[in-house]
């Protein structure tokens, strides 16, 4: 759903940006709230790229650790990295949201009336599913690979 998600969100920033360039240099005109949807686009993109990356374990990491320590000890590196970023997204989540609620209590809008906060929700959404992957991963050392020894 979310890879159907991206695509569909991609190419209409794509489609929504070669009009705006089209328009601008051959009438001198644009879509007055086309800069700011496309703005608005790259963020739900950006962050449901990130959550698929999370899912297919494709995401940016720092592996120097297990370069220097015996390969027994992978397994509990794996599970140690996936619980901290696991409870980091979590928390960021948790502020995602609260910048959210803040919003909501404001009344800004970005176009066609449509309140800001519509638009940010993606940010407490795909940092819980984030969150919800590293920590299922950490269960999957623990249970599934076996001692994270």
């Amino acid at each position: 759903m979310e890879a159907l998600a991206v695509t569909v969100l991609l190419s209409l920033m794509i489609l929504l940006t070669f009009s705006q360039v089209i328009m601008r240099n051959v009438f001198n005109e644009g879509i007055l709230w086309g800069d700011i949807f496309i703005r608005q686009l790259v963020l739900w993109v950006g962050f449901l790229g990130a959550s698929l990356a999370v899912r297919e374990a494709k995401h940016i990491s720092i592996d120097f650790l297990p370069h220097f320590l015996p390969n027994t000890w992978g397994n509990f590196i794996q599970f140690i990295v996936n619980f901290t970023a696991g409870i980091i997204s979590g928390f960021l989540a948790w502020a995602a949201w609260r910048f959210v609620e803040f919003e909501m209590e404001g009344s800004a809008t970005l176009f066609l009336d449509i309140p800001v906060w519509i638009f940010q929700i993606i940010l407490p959404y795909s940092f819980s599913v984030i969150s919800a992957r590293f920590l299922l991963k950490t269960l999957e050392a623990l249970f599934i690979k076996g001692n994270p020894q």
